[in-house]
């Protein structure tokens, strides 16, 4: 048998304070659910603008490169896509959302934007392709930080919420029973003992 459950006032004021810690840690775990999910669907609303706007960039940019295709060949265009320097630009940090790494995606937006084919053999309609590709990488690179942020902070969501349940359905009854359970047991020996001091005063005015 525990000791801590001995019906003692020491023990009554050890499971009453952790009561109320208990009580305090579920409060906590509430608000820090709530602040991650209202995170979370602003991080989805943005995704889903992201995407919205990734679909339209690509097909301006495949209708451009296929013009493109038409007017300087696809040989050509095979080339100058061969001329395009890796990325390598890209740099992640990170910040912290109630204790939840958060990815932050930086890279040089300039590093990309110098041709690397000359104007005059070319035709317009490959400059609005490579402008539009190009902003579909800033727009996937934007759209991958939001994703991964939303993932990360779904999976604590998930842990903060199986912690609060653990608290509100386990922890803090527990200790509410054996509060309750104490206390009777300590007010059923102070009656115990209050009936038998007034028996011993009774014995002894019959004296």
């Amino acid at each position: 048998m525990d000791p801590n459950t001995f019906p003692t006032k020491g023990n009554l004021i050890l499971a009453k304070n952790s009561l109320a810690l208990s009580r305090q840690g579920y409060e906590l775990m509430d608000k820090k659910r709530n602040i991650l999910i209202r995170e979370m669907m602003e991080l989805i609303d943005q995704a889903k603008d992201i995407q919205t706007q990734i679909d339209h960039t690509f097909r301006t940019a495949y209708a451009a490169l296929q013009k493109a295709n038409m007017e300087i060949g696809i040989a050509f265009v095979e080339q100058i896509a061969c001329t395009v320097p890796v990325e390598d630009s890209i740099r992640i940090k990170s910040r912290s959302v109630m204790g939840t790494e958060i990815p932050l995606v930086e890279y040089d937006k300039t590093a990309g934007s110098k041709p690397t084919y000359a104007y005059y053999s070319t035709k317009m309609s490959l400059d609005e392709a490579k402008a539009a590709f190009e902003k579909v990488k800033e727009l996937s690179i934007q759209l991958s930080m939001v994703e991964n942020a939303a993932i990360r902070l779904a999976a604590n969501i998930k842990k903060t919420q199986k912690r609060a349940n653990a608290l509100k359905n386990i922890t803090i009854p527990r200790y509410e029973t054996l509060t309750k359970d104490i206390q009777n047991a300590l007010e059923e020996k102070e009656r115990e003992e209050f009936t038998r001091l007034k028996v011993i005063k009774r014995m002894k005015q019959n004296t």
